[in-house]
């Protein structure tokens, strides 16, 4: 399902300028947010993410006209999986932008798979670096071949997923999530400044589910060693939700069944329910 400039059409096929600088530059943010039952779980964080972002690569998208885009799809797939692009649109060749951009905005929806909810994901170290001095290294840029090609190499391996350190030797992220580690009753995840998107599940967990839970949060630069030597580890996107992470290279990780992490699911379950408002076993 597509929504394009106010319509919704079946498929995914529209006339688009083959001279639009998304396409040809990767000049352009996307959003991937969860929606069930006609409603999308923490739309305004989405919303204002992603206008926030076009307007960090100078140009407006208002965050009401991508709410519209957004709740237009959750209401016509029960379950989806809703993506939302933005791109400056068009110009002249060359790298200069537009003086005046005409930006373009799209979404799109494809049914969401409820086993992706809370299923374990089995790590292993990505080849390249996460930059953490890109001007964009904090921003869901449409440029993901780094995230693509470690998580083809990590499948050819046997693992599920790849994890980023970053130039520094820190530890950065997965390809396709935020990773928190588990230190008794302390949750640790790096902060943005070591190139970390500002996940909207990461950012739930900091600043409501962790302390309704009584955990001390913090954000800090983690070593590789040390998170080999968590409690627990899990990964964070809005459609696996809370992955717990059983084995991170050779090292096995005792993430499963963690009483910590069994918490922060369930009050991420029963968060999630209340913002769609559906049953939390929905979500189990």
């Amino acid at each position: 399902m597509l929504w394009f400039d106010g319509t919704l059409q079946a498929g995914s096929i529209l006339p688009f300028d083959l001279g639009d600088r998304g396409l040809l530059l990767g000049d352009g943010v996307f959003d991937t947010a969860l929606a069930l039952n006609g409603r999308v779980a923490f739309e305004t964080a989405h919303a204002e993410r992603l206008s926030a972002a076009a307007r960090s690569l100078g140009f407006a998208a208002p965050s009401d006209r991508i709410r519209l885009a957004m709740r237009s799809l959750a209401g016509a797939v029960p379950r989806a999986a809703i993506r939302t692009n933005l791109t400056r649109g068009s110009g002249p060749r060359g790298l200069a932008p537009p003086a005046e951009p005409a930006p373009v905005l799209w979404a799109s929806a494809a049914p969401w798979n409820p086993d992706l909810a809370f299923a374990p994901l089995r790590l292993t170290m990505a080849a390249a670096r996460r930059n953490q001095t890109s001007l964009t290294a904090r921003l869901k840029t449409l440029g993901y071949l780094d995230a693509i090609l470690a998580a083809d190499e990590a499948r050819r391996q046997g693992f599920d997923e790849a994890l980023f350190l970053n130039t520094s030797d820190m530890v950065a992220c997965a390809g396709t999530g935020n990773i928190f580690a588990v230190f008794g009753g302390t949750l640790v995840t790096p902060p943005l400044g070591d190139g970390v998107l500002d996940g909207i599940i990461r950012a739930e967990i900091l600043r409501r589910i962790g302390p309704e839970l009584g955990l001390t949060s913090a954000e800090r630069s983690l070593a590789l060693a040390e998170l080999e030597g968590a409690d627990a580890l899990f990964v964070t996107n809005s459609l696996r939700l809370a992955a717990p992470v059983p084995l991170l290279g050779t090292t096995p990780v005792a993430s499963l069944g963690n009483a910590v992490l069994e918490r922060i699911v369930g009050a991420l379950r029963t968060a999630l329910a209340a913002e769609c408002n559906v049953p939390p076993e929905t979500l189990a």
